[in-house]
């Protein structure tokens, strides 16, 4: 039985990926128990279950990357690095999501509600997602955030807590990522539109990290 979501998670990773990423245990073991639970009941879905969970606790203390099965993801998920990567239970991610080390999607209190990630959502490495709050589609959330209020779609997250990046706000190239621009407080509109890479001072811009912080171009 074919299942379409586990290869689009694939397709979003090198080739063999089993001998070069732990993380993609973590990915096949989350489609193997999603498979077992669309099975009807009976003693081979009883046995899935016995042998999903032996090897989630493996898999999990191995690579330090928690997502059960009862959480719902859609397809393409892509997990760059391994270890402390927790996922609640109950979260939901679209498709084509891409998270990274560190990382926490859950509640704030015990019981209370948890985020909603719309698809093409990027989390830089650990980023932290809690509480009831909804990611946009294709929105971004630096390296080290603490998300704690509802993202736009298309928008970046940054800073602790994290706050929605104003797109009126100035921006200038980034000198470590050709082709990505980064807010830079303090510049001025006549800034963004000159051709030049210097700003109205004349001296060169601070080199600034990407906000996603890892280097990968998800």
């Amino acid at each position: 039985m074919r299942d379409l979501d586990y290869e689009a998670d694939l397709a979003r990773y090198p080739r063999r990926p089993f001998f070069k990423e732990q993380s993609v245990w973590a990915v096949a073991l989350y489609r193997f128990g999603r498979r077992v639970d669309r099975r009807r009941p009976g003693f081979i879905k009883w046995l899935g279950n016995r042998w999903y969970w032996l090897v989630y606790r493996v898999v999990e203390t191995l690579t330090g990357i928690s997502i059960p099965k009862s959480l719902e993801v859609g397809p393409g998920l892509r997990i760059y690095h391994f270890g402390n990567i927790f996922v609640h239970a109950e979260v939901k991610i679209g498709a084509n999501c891409t998270l990274r080390q560190g990382v926490t999607i859950g509640n704030r209190q015990e019981g209370g509600p948890v985020p909603v990630l719309e698809d093409d959502v990027d989390l830089g490495a650990y980023a932290q997602v809690l509480g009831g709050v909804r990611i946009g589609r294709a929105a971004k959330i630096g390296a080290m955030s603490v998300v704690l209020c509802d993202v736009p779609a298309g928008r970046t997250a940054l800073g602790v807590p994290a706050r929605v990046i104003d797109k009126s706000a100035p921006f200038v190239p980034s000198p470590l990522y050709p082709g990505e621009r980064v807010w830079v407080r303090g510049t001025s509109a006549r800034d963004e539109e000159s051709p030049s890479p210097l700003p109205a001072s004349g001296q060169p811009p601070i080199p600034l990290a990407s906000p996603l912080g890892t280097g990968e171009r998800g």
